[in-house]
């Protein structure tokens, strides 16, 4: 796989870790560089000699420097090595072989105790209980906004039903009310967009009461917005199993003080569909999957089931490519984007963004703010306030654009220009 320097940032934890792994993208500070089908290796000289080797499958890597971010300085200043010309072809040496070997080896299976049938009915059906009362005091709160009037709402009265939420076991309905919280006072059009959530919000309320009625993938997406997690192996016997070639069109990072969140966008060649890949990984540790924008995965994928499946996990991956293409696969019009959007919609209501890859769209500046122009006139209002970078890789002609749809606006997060992959990703 030949990477790009802008792939190999987009691995960076940080951008003082992405910065000290440029000072390190020089011949100078290396010795025993190599490579080979499987691995990139190299020690590099600073303080101490620190053996770094990086797994070209995934490119996960292993350094025995002491840092506690992943990938650390020294790996990213190898693979910006690799990026820039080829490492010499040489045998890896036993350290670099034994951590693939031990990498590579089957892993054993966990030792699982019976689970008592009993006990599982008797939690299952008290966290129903505490389900349900929360839903009691959300409707009884909805009630007293509607009476009350949007005028006298504030965040804290928001972060004050979130806590009871989470004290009746509805996280996921705890953390939808926060992000409406958020909304109050924001934009000019807040009051809108607030009660255009709440009405989400007293729906997701009432339908939840009428579960068993609902059809089973409806049923599913229910339960996990209000909070009912699945596990992985359920995720597998349930969902859909897809094996195409991904392409990696879009990502968005954010991160509070403790942990860090990835949403990566995929295409598939074959199945025409799209992913949503959603990674966590506390402080600056490396997110569980590599996904580099611009690249393309041959892999099969396992969707978490529901009425308009997106979200997917990476069950098996086969091959990694540095390209996708020199075009977006996606629509060639708004009008076939939003098309496909009521219909999404029209099955799961509550869905809060989707994937709009746009080809042919010209990006542009107003003063409603920036915009995008589809081959057919039709435009779509962006999201954010600086997509300098946006039109100057667009010069005023066609490019190729993937963002995030939130039902009013898009927010870009990558471009093809002149034949070659942007990303616009940012940390928020």
């Amino acid at each position: 796989m030949a990477l790009t320097v802008d792939q190999v940032l987009a691995l960076a934890p940080d951008p003082a870790a992405a910065a000290a792994g440029r000072k390190l993208a020089s011949g100078s500070s290396w010795q025993s560089l190599g490579e080979s089908s499987a691995a990139y290796w190299g020690e590099c000289r600073g303080s101490a000699v620190y053996q770094v080797r990086v797994d070209r499958g995934d490119l996960a890597s292993k350094c025995s420097c002491p840092s506690r971010k992943f990938p650390c300085k020294h790996a990213l200043g190898l693979l910006l090595l690799a990026a820039g010309k080829p490492l010499p072809e040489t045998a890896a040496p036993q350290w670099v072989s034994e951590w693939l070997e031990k990498r590579n080896a089957p892993k054993p299976m966990a030792k699982a105790g019976t689970p008592d049938p009993q006990a599982q009915a008797k939690r299952s059906e008290k966290r129903a209980e505490r389900v349900l009362a929360g839903l009691d005091l959300l409707d009884l709160w909805l009630a007293d906004l509607a009476r009350a009037g949007l005028a006298t709402l504030d965040e804290s009265s928001f972060a004050r039903m979130a806590a009871r939420l989470v004290d009746a076991q509805a996280s996921g309905l705890a953390s939808r009310v926060r992000r409406i919280g958020e909304l109050v006072g924001g934009a000019p059009s807040w009051p809108s967009l607030v009660l255009d959530e709440l009405g989400l919000l007293a729906l997701l309320s009432h339908a939840f009461r009428r579960l068993e009625s609902l059809d089973a993938p409806l049923r599913n997406d229910l339960r996990q917005m209000i909070g009912f997690t699945m596990e992985k192996e359920e995720v597998v016997a349930a969902g859909d199993r897809v094996l195409d070639a991904w392409a990696v069109i879009g990502q968005q990072a954010y991160e509070d003080e403790r942990f860090r969140s990835q949403r990566t966008w995929l295409h598939g060649a074959q199945s025409k569909r799209t992913a949503l890949v959603l990674q966590f990984a506390a402080g600056r540790a490396a997110f569980p999957e590599a996904l580099l924008p611009g690249s393309r995965i041959d892999a099969e994928l396992a969707f978490w089931p529901g009425a308009n499946p997106q979200r997917a996990m990476i069950f098996e991956r086969h091959a990694v490519h540095p390209s996708f293409g020199d075009r977006l696969p996606g629509f060639d019009d708004a009008e076939s984007f939003l098309s496909e959007a009521a219909n999404a919609l029209s099955r799961q209501p509550w869905l809060d963004r989707l994937c709009c890859p746009l080809r042919a769209a010209v990006p542009f500046s107003s003063q409603d703010g920036f915009l995008l122009r589809d081959a057919k006139g039709a435009v779509l209002p962006l999201s954010g306030l600086d997509h300098w970078k946006l039109l100057a890789l667009s010069g005023g002609r066609p490019v190729d654009v993937a963002g995030e749809w939130d039902g009013r606006r898009l927010y870009p997060l990558s471009a093809i220009a002149n034949g070659g992959f942007h990303s616009l990703r940012s940390e928020t």
